[in-house]
């Protein structure tokens, strides 16, 4: 209501002065009569001075020449003085009524036209919302929103395991399902029971085991064990940071403040809650942080823009870096895994082995992008071969060990594989 009798005043005020201004010439045209006074006076003084040049000319105290100057240019200013009066007691050409009606057809325009446009662009009934009542709005949207289980509940089932994914990987998974049940408190055995059921896309089966790897550990949690679950709690919801994934990232945050995982999915949160200005803030910092070969980055450089707009920052990201592109990557894509399903057990098994014989040789003797050595840490993984994926592991933590962002890249395929602790 405050609103819109603020808008009424303003819009009032507006025609009001509109209408001063078209009204005046006829207003102001029967009120000069002290102007008008001070001409006339004006014009009986030059009158009384050609009267007097003519006595002068006649007691011959003025030569006819002089006077005939004189009486020209007084002539001139009579004439002036009385074009002069004549102009301010000239009425308006427009009658009375012709002005009121464009007058009031202006008002029209302008209170109904402003009306109309809020009406359209604006948000009519919306209630107005200061930082306060917005602070507070989304603290309630952020305590009001649904649960883990709940979003789980609504998402899709879970389709099963790839289909390029070998028979005995999947074999060796149900086995470790089984060791796990009949000894569950055993964490190397949770822990490689999040790891694959994670790489075969059960979301749901790996946060659970995260959780109870968690209990399990204890005081012994750490950062990344806390961000870990809270990842997979994020890819089980489809993105959305359920109330147990924010607790889990206030628990990582709280034993590393400087988490950039972390903190990533935390300034998710406040964005999916109505506090772009605490999203952009942390996004900010990490943007700026880098590296830009982090996972997180290319991820918060192209959102980020929107979330300075509606944080009402003026924000221009960082130029995305110009990188080379990379040369063929000889490893096995899902269609080359999906096309070999079609061969015999030992054809299919002899082709991925070549092609991870490749990536692998590349690797060893040109050296390759920690996405590439990643993709051969995470193939191994899943055809079951450990003990390589170890070795490589191990091989690129020499790599890049003066890289942490780089080798952050490679231990999360590591982790996947089961070869990283």
């Amino acid at each position: 209501m405050v609103f819109w009798l603020l808008i009424g005043a303003l819009t009032l005020a507006t025609i009001l002065v509109l209408a001063r201004q078209m009204l005046r010439l006829r207003d102001t045209a029967t009120s000069n009569d002290d102007d008008t006074s001070k001409l006339s006076s004006d014009m009986k003084v030059y009158r009384d001075q050609l009267s007097e040049l003519d006595r002068d000319v006649a007691r011959g105290t003025v030569t006819a020449q002089d006077a005939e100057r004189a009486r020209i240019e007084i002539s001139r200013r009579l004439l002036e003085a009385d074009k002069a009066a004549q102009a301010k007691t000239r009425p308006t050409d427009a009658p009375r009524t012709l002005s009121r009606l464009a007058l009031g057809l202006c008002a029209i325009l302008l209170a109904g036209g402003a009306f109309g446009l809020y009406w359209l662009l604006g948000s009519p009934g919306f209630q107005d919302l200061g930082r306060e009542k917005r602070i507070a709005k989304s603290q309630e949207m952020r305590e009001s929103r649904p649960s883990q289980a709940e979003v789980e509940a609504d998402m899709p089932p879970w389709p099963g395991p790839p289909a390029e994914a070998p028979a005995d990987y999947l074999e060796l998974i149900e086995g470790l399902r089984d060791a796990v049940t009949k000894n569950p408190d055993d964490p190397h055995g949770l822990d490689l029971l999040v790891q694959h059921e994670a790489a075969i896309g059960n979301m749901v089966a790996a946060h659970k085991a995260m959780g109870h790897l968690i209990e399990v550990k204890g005081a012994a949690a750490t950062a990344d064990d806390f961000v870990r679950q809270a990842d997979l709690l994020v890819n089980a919801a489809g993105g959305f940071i359920s109330p147990e994934a924010e607790d889990m990232l206030r628990k990582a945050l709280e034993r590393d403040p400087n988490h950039q995982l972390a903190r990533y999915y935390s300034g998710l949160m406040f964005a999916q809650n109505g506090r772009p200005d605490m999203g952009f803030n942390l996004w900010r910092g990490l943007l700026e942080e880098g590296p830009d070969t982090a996972i997180w980055w290319s991820s918060v450089r192209s959102q980020i823009g929107s979330l300075a707009t509606f944080a009402g920052v003026d924000y221009t990201p960082p130029d995305a870096p110009t990188r080379p592109a990379v040369p063929n990557l000889t490893g096995p894509s899902a269609d080359d895994i999906e096309a070999a399903q079609e061969m015999s057990g030992e054809d299919r098994a002899a082709m991925i082995q070549g092609m991870i014989d490749r990536l692998s040789e590349r690797l060893a003797t040109e050296g390759g992008t920690p996405e590439e050595w990643a993709r051969l840490i995470n193939v191994l993984g899943v055809v079951g071969n450990t003990g390589r994926a170890s070795t490589i592991w191990d091989e690129a933590q020499t790599l890049f060990q003066n890289n942490p962002d780089a080798l952050a890249t490679v231990r999360i395929a590591a982790e996947q594989a089961g070869v990283a602790p």
